[in-house]
């Protein structure tokens, strides 16, 4: 069955997360590696997609806090066009103001060891969840608006 995945793009790294098939849970996956400058890890992104049997991708698009893009949700656009083109998914964009800030709270809250919750990686993915998680909810709460619409 196929699974929504999703991407908290950075400098350095891309988290990732993928839903269960139903679409109900979020899931943080795993955090791939980039070089500042550098094309992301195609390679594994597209192994990915095809092993999680994903039909479609979110991607986290940073804003500034009045909620307008700047010159790095360009470059995170310019990473959902080429994800689009090479995997033939259709990209969704979801705000990602204060993933990371929810991600890491939610880690710090599993009763980790410190060095367990400081891990980057760890955070990165988690954010991909929570941008992830906040697509799904869109998702049925526009399903469930549409059927209650039909019904009237």
């Amino acid at each position: 069955m196929a699974r929504t995945i999703a991407f908290d793009y950075g400098e350095r790294r891309i988290g990732v997360a993928v839903s269960d098939p139903t679409r109900t849970i979020a899931t943080p996956l795993t955090t791939l590696q980039r070089r500042a400058g550098k094309r992301p890890p195609w390679p594994e992104i597209t192994d990915l997609v095809r092993q999680q049997e994903a039909d479609e991708a979110v991607i986290g698009l940073p804003l500034d806090l009045a909620g307008e893009e700047g010159a790095w949700a360009a470059e995170v656009r310019a990473f959902g066009d080429d994800l689009a083109r090479r995997t033939g998914l259709p990209v969704h964009w979801m705000d990602e103001r204060l993933s990371s800030v929810r991600a890491e709270r939610a880690i710090r809250g599993l009763g980790l060891k410190k060095s367990d919750r400081e891990q980057k990686e760890r955070i990165d993915a988690g954010a991909a969840a929570v941008i992830l998680e906040g697509y799904l909810a869109l998702r049925r709460n526009r399903a469930a608006a549409e059927a209650e619409e039909s019904s009237e």
